[in-house]
């Protein structure tokens, strides 16, 4: 039986110190995950939260079908997402918050320069067809390989990089002019 396994079925049964582990073991990747999708931390802590609270209510009823326990948990966080701008009645945006910090240098003109290429690359990525827009997310938000993107999307690790591939190659066109 699989480390994770193991700590996923004495969570089933109870155990809160499992539970726990597999809480510290995904939230950074859920997280990301999240905050690419809503784009403004305090909204993403709490919705990634909620999915933690929804995991442990549900958590006896998971059954074990051979994927990774991450791909139950990124379900549960797509669903929050989806029901959080429903709820809200928010169109799906991704705007360059507050929140984040840019990597800069002491250099004013380098920071707004840089925040410009972040909200346009912000900006075009909601341009790329839900299933590319998902892949990014999987790929570069909650820094997921091939393989646990595949898992976590139900789909092979060729059309993961296909979709990843080509959604490159539309970003870097429209990053660069359509040129």
């Amino acid at each position: 039986m699989s480390i994770e396994k193991d700590t996923v079925s004495r969570a089933i049964k109870g155990d809160g110190e499992a539970f726990t582990q597999l809480y510290e073991e995904h939230l950074d990747k859920i997280y990301r995950y999240v905050y690419l999708k809503v784009g403004n931390q305090a909204e993403a802590e709490d919705l990634t939260q909620e999915v933690f609270v929804k995991a442990l209510e549900a958590i006896g009823s998971y059954k074990w079908r051979n994927l990774p326990f991450s791909s139950w948990l990124f379900r549960i966080a797509h669903n929050q997402v989806m029901d959080y701008f429903r709820k809200e009645g928010k169109v799906k945006k991704m705007a360059l918050d507050n929140d984040i910090t840019l990597l800069s240098e002491s250099n004013p003109a380098f920071t707004a320069e840089r925040g410009l290429e972040i909200e346009e690359l912000i900006k075009n990525v909601e341009k790329l067809s839900p299933a590319q827009r998902e892949v990014i997310s999987l790929r570069f938000g909650a820094e997921l390989s091939t393989a646990e993107t595949a898992r976590v999307l139900g789909k092979n690790t060729g059309t993961v990089k296909a979709l990843q591939y080509n959604a490159i190659v539309a970003l870097r066109k429209m990053l660069s002019g359509g040129k």
